[in-house]
């Protein structure tokens, strides 16, 4: 019971204070990533006199702490996950992600297992994120997959499907290697720019200049995902006018792309804006896209086909190299 007055304060009446669960709450705050708060949050002045003013017999916990008390939640909702797939008898999906972080670089793989259950309903539980040291060839990939596998016993009732998704991508990444010179000064020119803050400002002070909106931010590619190369390629076109003024401001700025390398990246945009909303709606995890599938790949092998007819060399070096591996 409590009861406020005219002051702002509350009187406590009885109340049970149970500091398990305070812990318990504070590690599932940190450990769900909604804020992106860091494990050291716990030994900040302001947040220890945070928590002292609402309960003072709530001792603050070290980073240390909460790491175990994170594992331990970790280790509960890996159990129970299990329960759940020992129970299942349906098919099991095992789905793989690799990403690669932009700063860094480093590759890391998320495992997730689907299965209809009981109530028929679709079930989707990640049981594994994981840092994937390079390289990442198949053979890789394949051990950090079925060492998961096992770990969780779950290395039967598998059911093996290609995923189209995947398959798009190596259709793309095909065709990307035949232009990638094409590309190659777009990509240096984004690497340059964004190297540090003072040429990033820089950037954006000539974009305000020639009065380009800077909405769009630069970003560097991944080279095994040709999505971002895509969107690398269409933000940099926004900026064109803002690379060339720079070329003659900047003498350090050696890889301005010249006028045929914008029209190549022009045209590149164009054809991949299919694949690129193709693979945005086969990415959907809250609807099955099996019947959407066919009507999509057929409409992307029409796309292939009208390219052809393009009339522009390197496009078509681009396709028949796509059409080989469609």
């Amino acid at each position: 019971m409590s009861k406020k007055d005219t002051g702002g304060k509350f009187s406590v009446g009885t109340y049970t204070f149970n500091e398990e669960i305070v812990r318990k709450y504070l590690a599932s705050m940190i450990v769900l990533l909604l804020h992106e708060y860091p494990l050291s949050m716990v030994e900040h002045f302001g947040f220890c006199r945070f928590l002292c003013s609402l309960q003072p017999l709530f001792k603050v916990v070290s980073r240390n702490t909460v790491k175990n008390d994170i594992m331990k939640i970790y280790e509960f909702e890996k159990t129970k996950t299990m329960r759940i797939i020992e129970k299942n008898t349906s098919k099991i999906d095992i789905t793989t992600d690799m990403w690669t972080t932009s700063n860094q670089k480093k590759g890391y793989m998320t495992i997730t297992a689907h299965f209809i259950d009981e109530t028929w309903k679709l079930q989707s539980r990640i049981i594994r994120f994981i840092y994937v040291p390079c390289p990442h060839t198949a053979e890789v990939l394949c051990d950090v997959l079925v060492d998961c596998l096992m770990d969780w016993f779950i290395d039967r009732s598998l059911l093996h499907m290609r995923c189209c998704a995947h398959i798009l991508n190596l259709i793309v990444r095909d065709g990307l290697d035949v232009i990638g010179d094409g590309i190659e000064n777009i990509r240096s020119s984004v690497a340059f720019w964004v190297a540090t803050p003072k040429r990033c400002e820089k950037f954006e002070e000539t974009a305000c200049l020639l009065k380009v909106s800077t909405s769009k931010k630069l970003v560097l590619d991944c080279k095994t995902g040709w999505n971002s190369t895509y969107k690398m390629v269409k933000v940099a076109i926004c900026y064109k006018d803002v690379f060339t003024r720079l070329k003659q401001r900047e003498p350090l700025y050696k890889s301005a792309p010249k006028e045929e390398e914008w029209e190549i990246a022009r045209d590149i945009c164009d054809k991949l804006k299919v694949f690129n909303s193709v693979t945005e709606l086969f990415f959907g995890t809250e609807y099955p896209t099996a019947n959407l599938y066919f009507p999509k790949i057929y409409e992307i092998k029409m796309s292939l086909k009208e390219w052809l007819c393009y009339g522009k060399s390197i496009i078509d070096r681009m396709t028949m190299r796509m059409l080989d591996k469609f």
